[in-house]
């Protein structure tokens, strides 16, 4: 009995030796998602959470989005504690950092202290811990979609059991969030990168493996996403993830649609607008708005008939302006580098991202004996309790701490930079985090409109592929020797010990990188009142 718990102890030690500086960085950023979950008690609401909090209790899929996260809330729904929700959500985020830091370290060897500095994006933005909070789907995809590119990088020819896994990771994640979707495409591109003959290295039995590893992941991905459908199907008569596609793709289309320009059959023209282009709203007000054409169609919006003309009307608009599309896409995607948040797409949705002075208003649609199925899912008050002083350090803390889109930008100039030296062998490892990281930014601006908390869930791919430019055997890792900038990385000798001043110049970075995130009050937030529903 007094056996294991020397063992597990001599372990940690061990543990704590051989990454002394990330448990330095990941120390306080527990206590910071601790501070949140004290003072915000104990959920952040935005106005999409309510639909998933509904779809869980009544295990009705949204026909807005997918109902993956829902399925997540029923598991823990006999608990009645959204505590549990966002504490296992701030877990979720500390996870990512250690896979971030551990493929880094371990696979890639890439020195302590750059691994821990491109884990602290992750760890430290009050952004990211605020996202956490939210009884919202970005956090749990986040968690399947860095798992799964954890699994297929940890390997240099990752096995057919491997892109199996990977595969039900990513096919969950798109039951989370849509944008899970178009990674397997990413995937499938990197895995025949690594298999292909004359890359890999393996001789004529490269081809088999490809067509191995790529049918392993494809099929896997297939199982949760078509069971999803016919789950979907069941209730809606229709085999598919959603009834939203469509009319997310006309709302992206119609800041620019002029109806003119096309050649259009009848059943479509009551979708067009006589509102110049130049006076028109953003994107979402054609789905949220009575300015949108979408309300001349019989209710619900989001059903098979408006989507299926939306979807026809928006690949019209884009076949006849292809450059006004382009365009379009451009301007949103480029919304993500700016240095300083502006308030977008509203007020209201922009409060949303913050730490506030209030809770957001709970929609009441009584069910179950309960006022909202919010109330009911917690079996009480669902509102958010803002407890002071708890509430103001982290409020103070968001408002101050997070990562200017400038910074993202240049961390992702750093991973293409790996790529470009690593043209030999396509872009090395580092293409696919980085591949997945411009698509998370890039397909939501393509299909639907840009927003501030989809640049959250593609920087911890960028961080990962930046930290990998740094590799042992990479360029950037070869760069870094020749100054001398790796010479006394840390080891593990012999009792445990730590030397090298790798160690220090790790410290200083853990210590000064949190900090030199800070960007001021973004957007002039943190306004007094409550937001109000309506963006999706």
């Amino acid at each position: 009995m007094r056996v294991m718990p020397a063992a597990l102890w001599r372990a940690a030690a061990r543990l704590f030796a051989e990454n002394r500086l990330f448990a330095v960085a990941l120390v306080p950023a527990l206590l910071l998602r601790a501070d949140a979950e004290l003072g915000y008690r104990w959920q952040s609401w935005f106005n999409d959470s309510f639909n998933y909090v509904t779809a869980a209790v009544t295990m009705t899929l949204d026909p807005t989005r997918p109902s993956g996260y829902s399925v997540y809330l029923r598991v823990l729904e006999p608990l009645h504690s959204y505590a549990l929700v966002t504490i296992s959500q701030h877990l979720m985020g500390l996870l990512v950092a250690v896979m971030i830091y551990a493929l880094a370290r371990y696979r890639f060897k890439v020195p302590a202290w750059i691994a821990v500095l491109f884990s602290l994006p992750v760890l430290y933005d009050g952004f990211e811990i605020q996202l956490e909070h939210l009884i919202m789907a970005d956090t749990l995809f986040l968690l399947l979609a860095m798992a799964a590119v954890t699994l297929v990088l940890w390997s240099p020819r990752p096995s057919w059991r491997v892109c199996l896994a990977a595969g039900v990771l990513l096919g969950l994640s798109a039951t989370v969030r849509s944008t899970g979707l178009p990674l397997l495409a990413v995937f499938a591109v990197y895995l025949i990168i690594r298999f292909l003959p004359g890359i890999s290295g393996a001789g004529r039995t490269g081809w088999r493996q490809l067509v191995v590893a790529v049918a392993a992941c494809g099929i896997a991905f297939a199982v949760p996403v078509a069971a999803y459908e016919g789950w979907y199907d069941l209730q809606h008569g229709e085999f598919a993830m959603t009834d939203s596609t469509g009319v997310f793709l006309y709302s992206r289309v119609m800041t620019f649609a002029e109806c003119s320009r096309m050649q259009l059959p009848t059943d479509l023209l009551p979708l067009c607008t006589t509102v110049p282009p130049a006076q028109r709203p953003i994107a979402q007000a054609y789905i949220w708005t009575p300015a949108s054409p979408l309300d001349r169609f019989p209710a619900p919006k989001f059903s098979p008939l408006p989507d299926k003309l939306a979807e026809q009307f928006a690949i019209k608009a884009i076949e006849a302006q292809p450059l006004d599309y382009a365009r379009a896409v451009f301007d949103d995607t480029w919304r993500a580098f700016a240095w300083n948040r502006t308030v977008f797409p509203n007020g209201a949705t922009y409060d949303e991202y913050l730490f506030g002075y209030h809770s957001l208003a709970i929609p009441q649609h009584a069910y179950g004996g309960y006022k909202s199925t919010a109330a009911y899912y917690v079996r009480g008050n669902p509102g958010t309790a803002a407890v002071n002083p708890f509430a103001t350090a982290i409020r103070l803390y968001e408002r101050y701490v997070w990562l200017p889109g400038t910074v993202y930008g240049l961390i992702l100039i750093v991973g293409l930079a790996g790529i470009v030296l690593a043209w030999r062998r396509i872009g090395g490892e580092g293409l696919l985090p980085w591949a997945c990281s411009v698509a998370l930014v890039v397909v939501p601006a393509a299909t639907a409109e840009f927003d501030y908390r989809y640049v959250l869930t593609a920087t911890p791919f960028a961080c990962l592929a930046a930290a990998l430019t740094f590799g042992r055997s990479a360029p950037g890792g070869r760069w870094l020797a020749r100054r001398g900038l790796v010479a006394g990385e840390s080891t593990v000798i012999d009792g445990g010990a730590v030397t090298g001043e790798g160690a220090v110049a790790g410290a200083e970075a853990a210590a000064g990188g949190a900090a030199g995130l800070a960007g001021g009050l973004p957007g002039g937030g943190l306004r007094g009142g409550p937001a109000d529903p309506g963006h999706d």
